[in-house]
């Protein structure tokens, strides 16, 4: 398991529960090429984002959550496993969008994407994702047989 110290954290928060509380056992985790969702107590399951794949995103604030100044990030994300993520009742939830935006850009511009490159057709392929390609491919061909 990654120790604090292995990751440079830009924005961190647990998820809030009844009364803006952060009594729970889902923590959420910005670094400057992932967001990182983790959760559990005893066993711990993360979930990691890479930011460039980020398609679309908004805000939720309902009313209970605006009471306590918390509210619901909701990111659509070019990802088999978690296409949709859901940055659940977190504090000043306007400034964590404003975070999560400007590390985006940085992400796309890294590797000169936009999010309509992601959409259709135009897939972008990241270094890092020609394997998941191949594998997804494999049993794309292998299904027709």
């Amino acid at each position: 398991m990654a120790k604090k110290a292995d990751f440079d954290y830009i924005w961190t928060d647990k998820k809030r529960t009844l009364f803006g509380l952060p009594i729970s056992f889902t923590r959420y985790f910005l670094t400057e090429t992932k967001f990182i969702t983790r959760k559990g107590f005893l066993s711990l399951v993360e979930d990691e984002m890479d930011l460039y794949k980020v398609t679309d995103k908004k805000l939720v604030l309902k009313f209970f959550q605006r009471i306590f100044k918390c509210g619901t990030i909701v990111i659509n994300v070019k990802d088999i496993d978690t296409p949709i993520k859901e940055i659940k009742s977190v504090k000043k939830p306007r400034e964590v969008l404003a975070m999560l935006d400007k590390q985006i850009d940085i992400n796309r511009d890294k590797y000169n994407i936009r999010g309509r490159d992601m959409i259709g057709g135009g897939h972008h392929v990241h270094p890092g994702d020609v394997m998941d390609a191949m594998d997804h491919e494999d049993m794309d061909h292998d299904e027709h047989y």
